[in-house]
């Protein structure tokens, strides 16, 4: 019975059993301590396993990521692509993208209340004048368009139309309760206001510009005036600007659309001098041909231009012969142009243009030692350069003498698509009107990069402040002003055979002349003649 019992297994052992079942145990035990062993890295395994797949999820790729794009781009990721040198037009294809995606609800609220200002301004403008007044287009154009707002916000709200104002006012020394490069384009019927001058009137300009004299039919493009929206642009006075420039040098230095702003303000200064024994123009002297110089007689005034598409020292500095496609500049070398800007007044620098044929400039770092280049990102070759510019400008300009203006990027238009035209519309070839009635984001091909850039480099000047004309966005809207096929190709009136080929030779970068680089200007007057008077030259 008793062995019956130590078999059965529900049978209480006895300690003598007891005992040699733990004598027996012990060794099972060191037997199993290999699969323990087993089983904690296999338990390390599962464990990351478990921790790369959480890695994996937050990490997502672009496409999956865009719901979550409004909290910024991952550092990351970010400086994986700098280190990479990856194709810049994807790279900015899918800004566009993340940016129009998170962008579009804001545009259209802000579209919204900016129209509902002009109606309310409109409305009190019609109660305060007793006369009826022509009808008008309008056309909202935000400072800057806010394109890449979203893009710099930190958080996914969306902000408020203060917040933009504020934004664009960061760099512009406005007053407070006036952003002037805010507002509408508004359509002057009548004339009374706009155009500042007539095509005939103005003698020095060149066959360039004169767009009504080369065929263009329609003269709408001439009275399209800037209607700030919180505040008005004081009235254009010719004569007022000469008294400020009396004894005074106003320059401009850049490319050739710095040029074509040069010849609106000689036609605007020169309007108020009747007698043309008292004002002249001399093109192509100084250093190199590089500097053309209207004088005001009178006045001892004069307005000049000086041809530095980079601002930097390039290939491309010859004034009359600097069609060159493969560009090459030296981004630590400015003395050459910058001595030839001392003694200036007033300083009104622009480069653009010339950056945008490549995606990378050819860049001499050290061009004394060696004549290799290097190719650089357009954005960071950009903001090199103007970091050249910047520091000859705080080193060797007396704030006290001499006022420095920085002019935002004037936008082309070579892509019908971006306005909503026909199929068969060939760049701006036939506009006879500004983009209206448009709501979100507008791309028509600026390079907003090179745009931050150089709020950046003016945000980072403390001796000598710089003003910068934010013209961009407010241009952007100006579709119909360019002169399209009503102007020159190496220096030649185009034939009737070329102007009916606008692909090829339409002129969507240069203005007409009068029109919209006028409005330039007078955001120039406007800080010239209401700011500080500036010390005369000794």
């Amino acid at each position: 019975m008793a062995q019956l019992r130590r078999k059965s297994p529900f049978a209480a052992a006895p300690a003598a059993a007891a005992k040699q079942d733990e004598e027996e145990e012990a060794p099972a035990r060191r037997h199993r301590a290999p699969l323990s062993l087993a089983g904690l890295l296999v338990s390390i395994f599962l464990v990351a396993t478990f921790l790369y797949n959480e890695q994996v999820a937050v990490v997502r790729p672009p496409a999956a990521a865009d719901a979550d794009a409004a909290d910024g781009d991952f550092p990351l990721a970010g400086a994986v692509r700098a280190r990479s040198a990856p194709d810049l037009r994807l790279l900015q294809d899918d800004h566009h993208r993340r940016v129009n995606s998170r962008s579009q609800r804001e545009d259209e609220e802000e579209h919204h209340d900016v129209e509902q200002e002009q109606h309310q301004l409109v409305g009190r403008e019609a109660e305060e004048q007793p006369r009826a007044e022509p009808a008008r287009l309008v056309v909202d154009a935000p400072a800057r368009a806010d394109k890449r707002a979203a893009a710099a916000a930190m958080t996914a709200a969306p902000p408020s139309n203060s917040s933009i104002e504020s934004r664009a006012a960061s760099v512009v020394a406005e007053p407070p309760a006036c952003n002037v490069y805010q507002g509408w384009w508004t359509y002057d019927a009548e004339g009374t206001q706009v155009p500042l001058y007539r095509e005939p009137e103005c003698e020095f300009l060149t066959e360039q510009v004169t767009c009504m004299r080369n065929g263009r039919r329609d003269d709408s493009y001439q009275r399209w005036r800037w209607q700030p929206s919180s505040c008005d642009l004081p009235r254009f006075d010719a004569r007022a600007l000469l008294e400020r420039l009396r004894n005074k040098r106003l320059m401009f230095v850049g490319d050739s659309l710095n040029r074509n702003q040069w010849e609106s303000m000689v036609c605007l200064v020169q309007s108020a001098i009747p007698s043309r024994d008292k004002k002249s123009l001399a093109k192509f002297v100084g250093p190199n041909g590089s500097l053309n110089v209207f004088t005001a007689t009178e006045y001892n005034a004069t307005v000049e231009f000086y041809w530095a598409p980079f601002l930097v020292q390039s290939n491309s500095d010859d004034p009359q012969v600097h069609s060159v496609v493969d560009r090459v500049i030296a981004w630590r070398s400015i003395v050459k142009h910058a001595k030839h800007w001392r003694g200036a007044h007033y300083l009104v620098f622009n480069t653009y243009i010339w950056w945008l044929n490549t995606f990378e400039m050819k860049v001499l770092k050290n061009p004394r030692v060696s004549s290799r280049y290097t190719l650089v990102d357009r954005p960071v070759a950009y903001r090199e350069v103007l970091k050249t510019w910047a520091k000859w400008v705080d080193r060797h300009i007396d704030p006290k003498r001499t006022k420095v203006f920085f002019m935002g990027m004037s936008p082309n238009h070579h892509m019908p698509d971006a306005w909503g035209a026909s199929p068969d519309a060939v760049k701006c070839a036939m506009e006879t009107q500004p983009i209206l009635n448009h709501t979100g984001p507008l791309y028509v091909g600026t390079d907003w990069r090179l745009h931050d850039a150089a709020e950046g480099v003016l945000r980072s000047m403390h001796r000598v402040p710089v003003h910068l004309v934010d013209i961009t966005a407010l241009s952007e809207y100006r579709k119909d002003a360019h002169t399209s096929v009503h102007t020159l190709r190496q220096g030649k009136l185009l034939t009737p055979e070329q102007q009916a080929d606008p692909r090829h030779y339409a002129d969507c970068i240069h203005w007409c002349l009068p029109g919209l680089p006028d409005t330039w200007n007078h955001f120039l007057y406007t800080q010239i003649v209401s700011g500080t008077p500036l010390m005369s030259s000794s």
